[in-house]
Parts: structure tokens; C-alpha cells; sequence
């Protein structure tokens, strides 16, 4: 496989936190150790937040025993990285977690703590989730509506269908107009009532009150 030789910053976007073996496939001997060195800077630069330029350059010179202007080049290439920090620090704090977790167990194996072998190898496995079986992808584009036809056949749904249907439905509502008893509307007049006649004690009550309030 051909390596390439693409401009580091768009390298160190796509790969800073590849694996050695993953970088070595892409990309040339050369561009895979400078990515190393780059992340390994990117991770000094995050934990010393305060730290000046000319410290950069000295932790870069004692580091690596480079040229300064390797060293400036290699920090104008992490200070572009930075502000994607944001995006990309839920990759670099997994890549971290691993780096320590391995540390952790590498060290406890030379001292022969198999307990702490075991934490380390149980926080490892659960942190990656490596008992959990890998999500299938719903192959969404190979999904298709199901076909849809408006249909008044019953035997679509198991049921019967009735021959002659529109006609015995004729014949019920001819049936049932037959049997239903009409109302005529009727002629009438408004009566003029005679209250006084009907109600006069009604009436004497209410003139009594009237009077009285009058008064």
C-alpha cells in the first residue's frame, strides 16, 4: 500500500489519537513520529494550561533533543488543534483512560498485585464495554414503505362479503322510512293570556311589594 504524505495539521485532525499500528498503515515513518510527538505535546500543553510558549519549547527541546524551530512548528500545529478540544476531548479523555488503565496494570504485574491486575483489567473491560456485543446498524436506506390501497372489499381483513349489499342496504332504509311514524306540523296562533285572571294573587303580591318600596 502507497504511503501518503498529507499536511500534518489535517493528519493530526483525523489521527492524533490513532493507534501506532493504524498510522503506520496511512502514512509515512516519518509522519507517524512526528503524530506521536505531536500528541504527546498536545497532552503536555492541556495539563499545563498556563504554560508559556518558551516553556513549550524547552519541555519540546528536553523531550526530544529537536531543533526550536521543530519545536515552534510542532506548537503552531497544537494551537490550531486546540479549539477543537471541545469536539474532540471525549476521544482524547478514552484514549487517556486506556493509557492509564494499561499503565496501572503494567505496573501491578511487575509487582506481582494481582488485585490490582484484576481492578485494572475489570475497569478496562468495563470502561470499552467489551461484554456488550456491537451495536447492528439499521441499514435505514434498504428500509422501503410498505404499499398502501384503499380498498371497500371486506375479504381484505377475513370477513364475508355480502352479495348484493347496496340493495338490501335500499331495502332496510325503505323499511324502516315505512315504519316510522310522521309528524305533521301544525297550524296555531298565539292566545293573548289574562294574567290578572289567571294569577290575581300573584299579581296583588307583586303590586303590594312595588307599592311598599315605592313608599
Amino acid at each position: 500500500m502507497s504511503k501518503k504524505q498529507p499536511d500534518t495539521l489535517e493528519v493530526c485532525r483525523r489521527s492524533l489519537f490513532a493507534t501506532k499500528d493504524e498510522l503506520a498503515a496511512l502514512y509515512t515513518e516519518a509522519m507517524v513520529l512526528r503524530v506521536l510527538r505531536i500528541r504527546d505535546l498536545y497532552a503536555w500543553v492541556i495539563a499545563n494550561p498556563d504554560a508559556k510558549d518558551r516553556q513549550f519549547v524547552e519541555e519540546h527541546l528536553y523531550r526530544y533533543r529537536l531543533s526550536k524551530f521543530t519545536a515552534y512548528s510542532d506548537l503552531a500545529i497544537i494551537k490550531q488543534l486546540l479549539p477543537s478540544l471541545s469536539a474532540a476531548s471525549r476521544d482524547w479523555h478514552r484514549w487517556r483512560s486506556n493509557e492509564m488503565f494499561l499503565e496501572t496494570y503494567s505496573m501491578a504485574k511487575k509487582r506481582k498485585d494481582t488485585r490490582t491486575m484484576e481492578r485494572a483489567a475489570s475497569a478496562y473491560a468495563k470502561y470499552n464495554r467489551v461484554d456488550i456485543e456491537d451495536e447492528q446498524t439499521v441499514p435505514w436506506e434498504q428500509l422501503l414503505p410498505q404499499p398502501f390501497t384503499a380498498t371497500d372489499d371486506p375479504s381484505v381483513l377475513g370477513i364475508k362479503p355480502i352479495p348484493n349489499l347496496q340493495d338490501k342496504i335500499d331495502a332496510l332504509l325503505d323499511k324502516y322510512r315505512a315504519e316510522t311514524i310522521d309528524i305533521d306540523d301544525v297550524d296555531f296562533e298565539e292566545v293573548d293570556l289574562e294574567e290578572n285572571v289567571l294569577f290575581p294573587n300573584q299579581l296583588d303580591e307583586s303590586d303590594t311589594l312595588f307599592n311598599d318600596s315605592n313608599q
